[in-house]
């Protein structure tokens, strides 16, 4: 990968399980780009091209409801914390989840028909083994980003527009959240790149110093001097929304809930597909002088299982100073080093991370 923005980040080791893995040789290599940067737009550190421009996936659902919640929406449906997570999430299709969903629907007047994002049975294993053996077909609400459709149709609706094809990037409530996007990455619109998500939603690529910026404002919009008023309201209720109820923005044994979890109010994260992860580290109020950190970071080869971004972002933090021991202890599951086991649970290798963050400041 000569010239590659990528460089190696994560690496799976085999060796002979009779031996105690002395014998270990590298088996597969996993490359990416990760950049920190704090609310004030200073790359802080970097692994990779930081400039690297990539599509966010579902990690940019916290800027999608953006302009919904600053707009007055929230009062006139009197929308609770819980149903501005789901609005944010990637929810596993658990039946809490689609309980919430269905409460925001029936507050804005949603139908589970009106969404575009296809159908996927639930990505909760027992939920979705329950229902086959119950031969329960699964519909739009079981689907990861039905929260996120219903928030972009339910301000569709608020502005009195119609919401037929609310996913077209021409659409007015998408040409307001791609503008608002832009502004919290601190770029002109016309340089934020529009592709088709996987749920058939717009979606924004940009260099990952820029979503890491983002983030960072996200999690300290004063400090990142958002404007206006409105908009600093609004990412203070999304952050509050998403680190109070992590367990709605992921769910049972995903990385997201466990993370926020264990940050108790003081992490953001959200997961995006083919191995992007947004996270945003939020100062307490004692740490005023201590600006908010964004970190994005992406995994080349997509990541299909999810497993090498979760232990990539557990050693960013860990590298960062941001994880107490007991913390990393919490998080062990996820990385950053984790066993390889067969499917006699033998004790095969390791996978470890193998990057150091180069330090800017």
């Amino acid at each position: 990968m000569t010239n590659s923005p990528y460089q190696p980040l994560y690496e799976y080791r085999r060796g002979d399980s009779f031996q105690e893995l002395r014998n270990e040789i590298t088996e597969s290599v996993h490359f990416g780009a990760v950049a920190v940067v704090n609310c004030r737009g200073e790359l802080i550190a970097s692994y990779g091209d930081p400039h690297t421009i990539t599509y966010l996936r579902s990690t940019a659902k916290p800027f999608q409801a953006l302009p919904f919640i600053e707009s007055e929406a929230p009062q006139k449906y009197d929308l609770t914390d819980e149903e501005i997570a789901i609005i944010c999430s990637s929810h596993s299709g658990c039946d809490e989840h689609v309980a919430v969903v269905q409460k925001l629907q029936a507050k804005c007047g949603v139908q589970e028909s009106d969404l575009l994002c296809g159908v996927h049975y639930p990505l909760h294993e027992e939920t979705s083994r329950a229902m086959r053996q119950r031969g329960e077909k699964s519909t739009p609400n079981r689907h990861n980003c039905s929260g996120k459709h219903s928030g972009m149709i339910a301000f569709a609706r608020f502005q009195n527009l119609p919401y037929d094809d609310y996913i077209n990037p021409q659409h007015p409530i998408q040409q307001t959240i791609k503008a608002v996007f832009a502004e919290m990455c601190n770029l002109p619109a016309e340089e934020v790149q529009i592709g088709t998500d996987g749920c058939s939603a717009p979606n924004f690529a940009v260099p990952l110093y820029h979503a890491a910026w983002a983030y960072a404002r996200l999690c300290d919009p004063v400090g990142g001097a958002v404007s206006p008023s409105q908009r600093v309201e609004a990412c203070q209720r999304i952050t509050r929304a998403m680190t109070a109820f992590p367990h709605l923005v992921a769910g049972p044994e995903r990385f997201d809930t466990r993370l926020m979890e264990v940050g108790e109010g003081r992490i953001l994260s959200k997961t995006g597909a083919e191995g992007y992860q947004g996270i945003g580290l939020i100062p307490s109020s004692s740490e005023s002088r201590s600006p908010a950190i964004g970190i994005a970071l992406k995994i080349a080869d997509g990541d299909q299982r999810g497993r090498v971004s979760a232990a990539v972002s557990v050693e960013v933090l860990r590298q960062l100073g941001a994880l107490s021991d007991a913390a990393l202890t919490a998080l062990s599951e996820f990385g950053p080093c984790l066993p390889l086991r067969n499917f006699r649970q033998l004790s095969v290798g390791t996978a470890n991370p193998i990057f150091t963050l180069q330090w800017h400041r």
